[in-house]
């Protein structure tokens, strides 16, 4: 990887983690914002995060899924850069690299997959 490269690979990856840092932190204060407005405490029991009403809670507003969408941009962030590097070294031809980045996306993918298996 040449120098110029490498700081624009790493430049690009810097401005994605503080997009889904800001995104992420608007997510959540909104959430927290309309818990106070909707009077839920933050140690009143939460439901689950469900993907399939998570678009219509949203349009309904409800706090809980303003939180659940931050949180799952906080976790999104580290493996979008993995996966812009994956693609950097792809178009530099450094095939070591594209497996490992690979690799950490599958492990990644196991993981959320087991979890998902347990819960359900």
């Amino acid at each position: 990887m040449t120098a110029s490269h490498a700081a624009v690979a790493e430049r690009l990856s810097g401005r994605l983690l503080i997009a889904f840092t800001y995104v992420s932190v608007g997510l959540l204060v909104i959430g927290v914002v309309l818990m106070i407005a909707n009077g839920i405490s933050p140690l009143d029991p939460s439901p689950g995060l469900d993907l399939a009403t998570l678009g219509s809670s949203l349009l309904a507003l409800e706090p809980i899924a303003f939180l659940w969408l931050g949180i799952l941009a906080v976790i999104a962030a580290p493996i979008g850069r993995v996966i812009v590097a994956g693609i950097v070294y792809a178009s530099d031809g450094d095939v070591t690299m594209v497996v490992i980045s690979i690799a950490i996306v599958v492990v990644i993918a196991i993981g959320v997959g087991s979890a998902i298996a347990v819960t359900f």
